[in-house]
């Protein structure tokens, strides 16, 4: 049995029959209806309950129905059909997988729909809702079976969330780039794209309903399969069961569900997560209910609670006004990630999902002229970014600059230019730097500062300042991103504590404070001035314009002091990096040790993120790279590591200026989008070599 079938605890089940059964539908039942006419009772027009009252009998005025028919049911409607369009994709999809970490957001299924509408806006088309669905709805399972094949089926959580996670920022970047490049175009999209159940009336939801029943049915048709399923894969062919074909169309299902969802209210994070794991401790306890046809019903009345919920939760908190720029899916998302991080908890540790590095060192000779190809290439890569963006310069003009000589047009240039090069190479360095002591101290090939939430923190803290204080310094929003990383780091590595540091606990935990901060910072673009969504959009996409030289300060000083102190300490990286017991035997104080270096890239990452934005991938994908190249040993690995990274952001950021100038794309964007198809390629030669 995989580490996913029994990711839960297990409760022993009472044998409840058609009344216990009845009694839970009910009850759950009821509290939609009672959240359903709380929900309507709220907004920004004063239509309260007796108002409401008045519209049910008939006799309210003709504004009081008017906002309760065209604004308010429309709204509460919508969260009704996507949360059981979500609570049942959701349930199908972990019952076909069985994995309790799979759903709609887990399998991309949400950011491969939203690209694909995304796609479908820049072009200009203006299509009818199922027209749109059925584009979500292909975006949505081309990301599906990419996540599924990396992951498979009942083969671990770990590898489907991290396999899910990636293609999911990998499409998010090109959602991204795609906002910034054609902002007429896709004016508004960025607030659907967080998920709302505003609707301008109801025939989003009479056209999407009809999905919503063809899923549905489907899905129950093939219950008692799926039951079979989840007595393994030889038990349900043993019961003459097709494994292969009712998979594939649960999956069609579900993704059918999802888009369904996506294209009348976004992406709405998580539903699909917690709806059923907020009905599996009922199924524990009523035994019938474990059964799909009870199973999936109920998990898609709990989506819809939880969505209603939210909105009547959000509308209490922060009043009817402000709710209004706050989608739904932001409240989902944050409850979402604490589900996700009660699952990490759950889920028992399986090793690594990625083989384990065995590179051979190799010879004195071939690591010199290793690092002395990567240094030509990095100067390249400087020199290529001075020379290269809306004006083509020469080297001569460099030279001259350098020299104090230069024309004022060249002079201009080359001041606005090089800080712009100088933070992308230094950033790249030490998230490289950063991501090396990571994967050091916690033995986890797939640890880097963005997939253990230390980024998302930083960055937080960072889009928190830069849109309430505009006039921040630049060792102010050092000092922010400082304290974000640092809390964020505190809270991932302090709840992995409990247990060991075990590698799934690490890394899911930190993929769920990474989905709680990318939330936050949705709550914090839509609450503050308008204005701020592009400001923090471009910030997020790891932008280096308009970066000055004392905006680099920093993240200058953060390196200079710390690579000597990892290069000096080179030979206890190379212990932590073995097991446990091996330090203790050879006097080196682990606990300490560790908290050093994880201090030292939580500022690495703090500085990095203060100076250019959001970079993923790279603290991923350098390390791996200089291991592959020169061998394990960190008095090789660390430098050539930083080489790498400095190379990979800086051809990011010249790429970024000019292949679609006079437009541009941040740094962030393309590493995101080079990292994805790099960070999958590893998930398939783990799945490939442990099937050999």
């Amino acid at each position: 049995m995989s580490a996913a079938v029994t990711a839960e605890a297990p409760v022993r089940r009472r044998s409840g029959g058609n009344g216990a059964v009845a009694g839970v539908l009910a009850g759950a039942l009821a509290l939609c209806a009672a959240l359903a006419l709380i929900d309507l009772t709220q907004g920004t027009a004063a239509v309260g309950p007796v108002e409401l009252w008045n519209v049910f009998l008939g006799s309210a005025d003709q504004d009081s129905a008017a906002v309760v028919m065209a604004s308010r049911l429309p709204r509460m409607l919508a969260g009704i059909v996507v949360g059981l369009a979500l609570g049942v994709a959701g349930a199908a999809l972990q019952s076909i997988s069985r994995n309790v970490l799979a759903s709609p957001d887990t399998l991309a299924v949400n950011a491969g729909a939203y690209f694909a509408l995304g796609i479908a806006s820049v072009t200009g088309f203006s299509l009818p809702l199922l027209a749109s669905s059925a584009v979500a709805f292909v975006g949505g399972l081309a990301a599906a079976a990419v996540v599924l094949g990396l992951s498979g089926l009942g083969t671990g959580a770990l590898r489907l969330v991290l396999a899910g996670s990636a293609l999911a920022l990998g499409l998010g970047s090109m959602t991204s780039a795609l906002l910034l490049l054609y902002p007429q175009a896709t004016e508004g999209l960025y607030q659907w794209g967080q998920g709302s159940i505003s609707q301008g009336g109801t025939s989003g939801v009479v056209q999407v309903a009809p999905l919503l029943v063809v899923g549905l049915a489907g899905l129950l048709l093939l219950g008692r399969r799926m039951d079979a399923l989840g007595l393994g894969d030889d038990a349900a062919r043993s019961l003459g069961v097709n494994v292969r074909s009712t998979r594939v169309g649960a999956v069609l299902l579900a993704v059918l569900l999802s888009a369904a969802a996506v294209t009348l209210a976004g992406p709405i994070g998580f539903v699909g997560l917690c709806a059923p794991a907020l009905v599996r401790p009922l199924a524990n306890r009523v035994q019938r209910l474990g059964r799909a046809v009870f199973f999936l019903p109920l998990a898609g009345l709990m989506g819809a609670n939880l969505i209603l919920a939210s909105d009547v939760a959000l509308r209490a908190v922060v009043g009817a006004d402000a709710s209004v720029r706050v989608p739904t899916g932001v409240i989902t998302s944050l409850v979402g990630a604490v589900f996700l991080i009660v699952l990490a908890f759950r889920a028992k540790d399986s090793g690594s999902v990625t083989p384990t590095d065995h590179h051979p060192l190799p010879p004195r000779w071939r690591y010199l002229l290793t690092v002395a190809v990567l240094a030509a290439v990095a100067l390249a890569v400087l020199a290529g970014s001075l020379l290269l963006g809306d004006a083509k310069l020469l080297l001569g003009d460099v030279l001259n600059w350098l020299a104090g000589e230069s024309g004022k047009m060249v002079g201009f240039v080359l001041d606005t230019r090089a800080p712009r090069v100088a933070a992308a190479m230094a950033a790249g360095a030490a998230l490289a730097l950063a991501g090396t002591l990571i994967q050091s101290i916690t033995r986890n090939p797939l640890a880097e500062p963005g997939l253990l939430g230390v980024s998302g923190g930083a960055g937080l803290a960072a889009v928190l300042v830069v849109s309430t204080v505009p006039l921040v310094s630049p060792w102010g929003i050092s000092l922010a991103a400082l304290a974000g990383a640092a809390l964020a780091a505190a809270l991932v590595f302090g709840l992995a504590a409990r247990g060991g540091y075990q590698q799934n606990r690490l890394v899911l935990i930190g993929v769920g404070v990474s989905a709680g901060t990318l939330a936050l910072v949705s709550l914090v673009i839509v609450l503050t001035d308008p204005f701020n969504a592009t400001k923090a959009l471009t910030w997020l996409a790891g932008s280096t314009y308009g970066r000055t030289f004392l905006d680099v300060l920093p993240l200058a000083a953060g390196l200079l002091v710390f690579v000597p102190m990892a290069a000096f300490r080179h030979r206890e990286l190379d212990i932590l990096s073995l097991d446990e017991d091996t330090p203790r035997l050879l006097g080196v104080p682990l606990a300490r040790a560790r908290l050093l270096f994880l201090v030292v890239s939580v500022i690495l990452t703090a500085l990095s993120i203060a100076a250019v934005g959001a970079v993923g991938f790279v603290g991923l994908i350098a390390p791996h790279a200089a291991r592959a190249l020169v061998g394990r040993r960190h008095t090789r690995v660390l430098f050539t590591a930083i080489l790498l990274g400095a190379i990979l952001v800086g051809a990011a950021d010249v790429l970024g200026r000019t292949v679609i100038a006079p437009a541009q794309l941040g740094a962030g964007l393309l590493t995101a989008v080079l990292g994805t198809p790099y960070f999958i390629w590893l998930l398939w030669r783990s799945r490939a070599r442990q099937a050999g």
